[in-house]
């Protein structure tokens, strides 16, 4: 049996502890994954032999019986435990012969597959990311999804899974849909997971269930109050009164307008944020205004040539 060696494959030293393994493990299955790599056998053939050594590594039981038998780890694993399940001692010759005969049958029955032997369950779980808009998250729906799901076999075959997106998902949510993961040897069918990432929007920044949306006016507007439409992440957009003399960096709050809160109770607020403009390229008239009004409040601006 060709040697493999497991600690090369992960790029870690005979001595490495559990997190260095995990840690290895989890770096070259994101590089390898063939979602990463799609139509690529290579890096299909590199993400097995990644889980296979992940498997006997992260296992202390197998990870000792690898490091004393090499290549024959399996083999002598699988001679220890027909042993143990048949019940033949090794402190005798007697029980090989006469009454101990049928425990030794008992042994190569077990050794070569004529009576099962437990076997650990495989994993069959699966755990994607799903991207969702803004929209999504404010009206929920659905999507169609074409995922790589792996089969007992080995192989990674395409399968079609109509996925339902929760009214306020949340970013780093874990979504589980019941029986969409892989196949087990048995035929039964594990869970796909979904952990939901908020695509960001240029237009509004989120926090928790509340959003904040800036908007820019005039000085003229600020100090004398104005209306504004402001957008909403359904794609329409409310009008919305600004008072006389707000400050520049002030939020007005929009009391219902956020994102739907969990568990369906109401939504979020939306804060709209108020960035006032100074004008530029004053003419002589303006400017003499300017000056005017310095006069009657009391200040005294110190005139400097325009950039």
């Amino acid at each position: 049996m060709e040697y493999k060696d497991y600690y090369q494959t992960l790029g870690v030293p005979r001595n490495a502890s559990p997190d260095d393994i995990k840690s290895a493990y989890r770096r070259l299955a994101r590089r390898y994954h063939p979602d990463v790599n799609p139509d690529d056998p290579a890096a299909e053939a590199r993400f097995k032999e990644i889980n296979e050594a992940h498997e006997v590594l992260s296992d202390p039981k197998k990870r000792q019986q690898y490091d004393r038998f090499g290549s024959n780890w399996r083999r002598t694993g699988s001679f220890d435990e027909a042993f143990r399940q048949s019940g033949v001692r090794m402190d005798g010759f007697g029980d090989f012969f006469g009454g101990g005969a049928s425990g030794f049958s008992d042994f190569f029955e077990a050794l070569f597959g004529g009576r099962a032997r437990p076997q650990r369950p495989q994993q069959a779980n699966v755990e994607e990311t799903l991207q969702v808009s803004l929209p999504e998250v404010l009206n929920g729906g659905r999507r169609t999804l074409t995922m790589r799901v792996p089969s007992p076999d080995g192989r990674v075959r395409q399968r079609r899974i109509d996925v339902t997106i929760p009214r306020g998902v949340r970013d780093g949510q874990r979504l589980r849909v019941a029986g969409e993961g892989a196949v087990r040897a048995d035929g039964s069918r594990g869970d796909l997971f979904l952990r939901i990432r908020v695509e960001s929007e240029s237009a509004f920044a989120r926090n928790g269930d509340d959003l904040t949306t800036d908007v820019s006016i005039g000085l003229t507007e600020a100090v004398l109050g104005t209306q504004v439409d402001v957008p909403t992440p359904s794609g329409s957009s409310l009008t919305v009164r600004v008072p006389a003399e707000t400050q520049h960096g002030a939020r007005l709050r929009l009391r219902g307008q956020g994102l739907p809160r969990a568990g369906g109770d109401g939504h979020g607020d939306m804060l709209v944020r108020i960035l006032v403009r100074l004008p530029r390229n004053l003419s002589s008239r303006e400017r003499d205004l300017f000056q005017e009004l310095a006069r009657i409040r009391g200040e005294v601006p110190t005139p400097t040539a325009v950039n």
